[in-house]
């Protein structure tokens, strides 16, 4: 269970019809904690959900969305209202836990690409039908079995729903890197199914 140790910091109960936009102009505006408190639990549940699903760890992923969290309280004022705030919070909860990827293994090439290697031009055959359409308890399977940087933009296109664009923004790479890591992971989840299952749904 997700428990809120912010708390009594964030506390107090509002409306929640209360859009994500107004609890932010009314929390901004007053220094009122309940009104971050309505975004903490919308959305809570979610970050943690992400955090767990890329450290395998609930206590890890407990103690990185309360930080999580921290961190977007601390630089609210920051969020400028271009995309929406799910999408924002989203993106810092993945480049929180990456950098946790990146620190547990030490090493410089996670998540590295070689954006040299290939020209703007990506080609992707494989159709993302093959992954959308795939069986909901294999899908969970086969991300796990793939190295978490590649489940993480799998999770940000088909999850998420997040734009080309978005992904380019959390991962600071350009277009053509993204959709080589996008391909790549592609291709990494239809040979991991197809090893464990023998065929592709």
């Amino acid at each position: 269970m997700f428990i809120n140790l912010l708390n009594p910091v964030i506390s107090g109960a509002v409306s929640k019809s209360t859009t994500d936009e107004e609890a932010i102009e009314l929390y901004l505006e007053t220094q009122n904690s309940k009104y971050f408190n309505i975004l903490y639990d919308r959305y809570s549940p979610k970050v943690f959900g992400k955090c767990f699903s890329l450290l395998k760890s609930e206590t890890k992923a407990q103690d990185a969305a309360q930080e999580i969290f921290v961190k977007v309280l601390l630089n609210l004022s920051k969020f400028s209202g271009k995309s929406k705030f799910s999408t924002w919070l989203y993106s810092i909860t993945y480049n929180f836990c990456i950098d946790m990827i990146r620190k547990n293994k030490k090493s410089i090439g996670v998540l590295v690409d070689d954006i040299n290697a290939f020209g703007d031009e990506v080609i992707d055959e494989i159709e993302d039908s093959e992954i959308m359409e795939t069986n909901v308890l294999r899908l969970k399977v086969v991300l796990n079995k793939i190295p978490a940087d590649d489940k993480a933009i799998l999770l940000m296109k088909y999850q998420d729903e997040f734009s080309i664009k978005d992904i380019c923004g959390i991962l600071n790479k350009s277009e053509s890197a993204v959709k080589m890591k996008i391909k790549r992971a592609k291709e990494k989840f239809v040979k991991t199914y197809k090893e464990l299952y023998k065929e592709i749904a």
